[in-house]
């Protein structure tokens, strides 16, 4: 090679090395605290939440990416029996955790074995055992056919398949790890400061790719306004759920732009009545006092006034993308049949209803409920919780009345009925035919049979009006100038940003 072609070779090259160190801090404004119980995988929700970490701090074997649901990961491949008693996954070489050891099929089986988030009963009850092939393959043995078992496992429905590093959780204890957790995902964790923010530094060896951006900053303001006052004045980059008037704001305000997080939503809302509904003594108890309220409310008229109508009128708990949803009929908005329902039901002049609890990120939605409620005679008073308190009181069963209960896990229509529909879970109760239903459909191999009965489950509920839908929610964001790819809606049913590692700032 000449002297030239050496001089070439080093001015084409060097850009390129420099261009492929992160740089530059990306922040956004949260409009909930990040709750230390959300960055430990092994305390999964069953919601969309803890995903906003997760992404960023953690790895799963496989998970939903850009254009697929079931991506490789931390597993190159996997593959399943023909008798469907067995699944095996190749581990990826060469991964490392963010304080240096290298990942194997040791921390699978320990993160699984860990777990105990929403559905772990069901995990545990459907796996015979997880034996460890060689350092970079594990086998999952069932007890029983399970044609959902990836959807469970391989899919953020649950937090199982996002890897832990075994040793320093064993090394360190559960309380220390969730305070300031080490995961193999593209950013590493510098700081914490509870309901304050969060920061996360690019962690240069990911497998997929370097991160493009140095730090990610996480502030936690729980305020609408002071979300978008901070992203017209550049504090933040994204501010995350503006709506109604100040998503209208973000549109006609230069250089900001108004993003809708996903293609689809998978974020369900309704309004679940507790125990009250399966308390003879309540008026909840009564199928027609729940059927007034649901045709109390104003679904399109909500979604127009709080999401610019991006909100899709729901008719069902279960997101209407989703496999194996059913298509439940609209519910129409019938206050003069409610006042009638109500009437019948020994409650002409209305009752007073109690609580209702709401995550007070949610309020506004609230608000709105609970004035159509009032409007047919449903006396109810709004009681907001901070996200992270609202989803325990909810789980440990502490909330009574009505409380405005929401779902936006991914998976499909048998994790969302898992989790909200059958006995146990976070639903305050079930019908035996349900749960019935629920336990066929986990050993039935046949995919139109399987249909069939989470078809019928669907129904059964929605004809006993075991709840009240609102809306499939659309998230608006407003995101600021300085923001090439802010990662919003590149996963399908996925409401944050992400990946992480393909972030872009604006060239200055």
């Amino acid at each position: 090679m000449t002297i030239l072609a050496l001089i070439l070779a080093v001015i084409l090259v060097a850009p390129a090395s420099a261009a492929s160190e992160p740089e530059g801090q990306m922040t956004w404004a949260v409009h909930f605290t990040i709750a230390p119980i959300w960055l430990d995988p092994a305390e999964h929700t069953g919601t969309i939440t803890p995903l906003l970490p997760y992404y960023a701090l953690h790895d799963a074997l496989v998970k939903p990416m850009p254009g697929k649901a079931m991506a490789p990961s931390l597993a190159e491949s996997w593959s399943a029996s023909r008798d469907g008693l067995t699944y095996e996954f190749v581990l990826r070489r060469g991964v490392k955790f963010h304080n240096g050891d290298v990942m194997t099929a040791e921390d699978v089986k320990f993160s699984f074995e860990r777990y105990r988030g929403s559905a772990a009963k069901l995990l545990r009850d459907g796996v015979a055992s997880v034996e460890i092939v060689d350092p970079y393959r594990i086998r999952f043995r069932l007890k029983r056919p399970w044609p959902d078992f990836l959807t469970f496992y391989a899919t953020p429905a649950t937090g199982a398949a996002w890897i832990v590093p075994k040793k320093h959780v064993e090394k360190v204890g559960d309380d220390a790890y969730r305070r300031a957790p080490i995961g193999a995902g593209p950013y590493r964790l510098v700081s914490m400061n509870p309901g304050v923010e969060m920061v996360l530094e690019a962690n240069e060896a990911y497998w997929r790719k370097t991160p493009t951006v140095k730090r990610l900053v996480f502030r936690m303001v729980p305020d609408e306004s002071t979300r978008l006052a901070m992203l017209k004045r550049g504090e933040v980059d994204v501010a995350h759920a503006l709506r109604g008037a100040l998503a209208e704001e973000v549109r006609r305000t230069p250089g900001l732009k108004l993003a809708v997080a996903a293609r689809v939503s998978p974020g369900t809302f309704w309004v679940s009545f507790t125990s009250e509904q399966w308390d003879p003594k309540s008026p909840w108890h009564d199928r027609r006092v729940r059927l007034a309220a649901s045709l109390a409310i104003d679904r399109q008229a909500i979604s127009q006034a709080e999401t610019l109508g991006f909100s899709k009128v729901s008719a069902s708990v279960i997101p209407s993308a989703f496999e194996f949803a059913w298509p439940a009929p609209p519910i129409a908005y019938d206050p003069e049949r409610a006042r009638k329902l109500l009437a019948e039901a020994g409650y002409p002049n209305g009752f007073d209803a109690g609580d209702y609890t709401c995550d007070s990120s949610f309020s506004d939605l609230a608000e709105a409920v609970v004035n159509y409620l009032k409007a047919v005679g449903i006396r109810t008073r709004m009681r907001p919780l901070e996200r992270a308190a609202f989803f325990a009181q909810w789980r440990d069963k502490k909330v009574k009345n009505l409380i405005q209960a929401a779902n936006g896990a991914l998976g499909n229509a048998a994790t969302r009925i898992e989790r909200d529909l059958i006995s146990g879970g976070y639903s305050f109760g079930s019908y035996p035919e349900i749960d019935d239903l629920f336990q066929q459909q986990t050993r039935e191999p046949d995919r139109k049979k399987r249909e069939a009965l989470l078809h019928q489950i669907q129904k059964i509920a929605y004809e006993r009006v075991m709840f009240v839908p609102i809306w499939e929610f659309a998230q608006l964001h407003g995101v600021g100038p300085r923001v090439e790819e802010p990662g919003l809606g590149l996963i399908d049913f996925h409401p944050f940003s992400a990946p992480y590692e393909d972030l872009r700032l604006r060239k200055p």
